[in-house]
């Protein structure tokens, strides 16, 4: 396996993505909030279960792929390693911003395909939503796009719109696993 890897310091972050190394920005304000909150009910969820939550942890999937998604969940504690994950977690989300939305939603979407994770999310803090893909067959198949909404936004709509909307996720790892999508927009300025 190559000595490189995906790295982050107080200073520096970079990713390996099909061999090319790329910096990567700090995180917004609103972005770190999302993610802090996806960490927290992630990790309240699974405290005593079998899978485990990472944040902000490096993955490798290949000697050509390592990654920092945002939040993964790792159902193997067998790829769980000192520094990092050497392996394919269950379930990987990556929170968008405006110079990772194309690799977020092609690059990153094909490569977690390939590699057999189970549940991709991808999450918007412009619009806040969140596209979920689920594994079937070796192929992402559509999971769901879950929507926020206000109060006040959501009386504006439509009863139709209203019995469409999707506000509440459903893990495809546990049958009870559950997430509301005001709770990971809820601290969104």
């Amino acid at each position: 396996m190559s000595t490189e890897f995906a790295y982050q310091s107080d200073y520096e972050r970079y990713e390996i993505i099909n061999g090319e190394t790329r910096m990567m920005a700090s995180p917004s304000i609103n972005h770190s909030r999302i993610n802090s909150d996806i960490d927290t009910i992630f990790k309240n969820y699974l405290n005593g279960k079998k899978c485990e939550p990472f944040n902000q942890t490096s993955i490798h999937l290949s000697e050509k792929d390592h990654y920092i998604p945002d939040e993964i969940i790792v159902c193997d504690p067998e790829i769980i390693e000192e520094n990092f994950i050497n392996g394919t977690p269950d379930l990987v989300v990556e929170i968008i911003s405006k110079s990772t939305v194309r690799k977020d939603k092609n690059e990153k979407l094909f490569a977690y395909e390939k590699y057999g994770v189970k549940e991709y999310w991808i999450v918007d803090p412009f619009m806040k939503c969140v596209d979920v893909y689920i594994l079937k067959s070796g192929k992402f198949t559509d999971g769901g796009h879950y929507q926020f909404y206000t109060d006040k936004e959501f009386s504006l709509l439509t009863e139709k719109a209203k019995n469409e909307t999707c506000t509440e996720i459903k893990v495809s790892l546990y049958d009870d696993f559950v997430v509301n999508v005001k709770d990971i927009f809820k601290r969104v300025k």
